[in-house]
C-alpha cells in the first residue's frame, strides 16, 4: 500500500503537472493559431503533400499535433506519477 502524499509533495506534483500543461498548451496554441492563422501567408510559400503549408496546418497539421500532444501528455504524466509514487 502506498503512503499518503505530504502537502509539500502534493503541491510539487500539482506544480509539475501545471507546468507540463502550460508547455503543451503553448505548443498547441502556436501550431493551431500561429501557424494556421497568423503565419499562414509566409507558410503558404512551402508545400506539403501538394498543399500550401499554411493550409495544411489549418486543415490537418494542427489535428496531428493535438493528437501527438495527447500521447506526450500521457507518457509524461506516467513518468511524473512514478516520480511521486502515485502511479498505477
Amino acid at each position: 500500500m502506498r503512503a499518503e502524499m505530504t502537502p509539500e509533495k502534493r503541491k510539487e506534483y500539482w506544480k509539475s503537472n501545471l507546468r507540463l500543461l502550460a508547455v503543451l498548451l503553448t505548443i498547441w496554441f502556436v501550431v493551431s493559431y500561429g501557424f494556421s492563422i497568423l503565419l499562414v501567408e509566409p507558410l503558404n510559400q512551402f508545400y506539403l503533400g501538394g498543399y500550401p503549408l499554411g493550409f495544411w496546418f489549418a486543415q490537418q497539421g494542427s489535428i496531428y499535433v493535438f493528437v501527438a500532444i495527447i500521447f506526450v501528455y500521457a507518457a509524461m504524466m506516467n513518468k511524473l506519477d512514478e516520480k511521486f509514487d502515485v502511479g498505477e
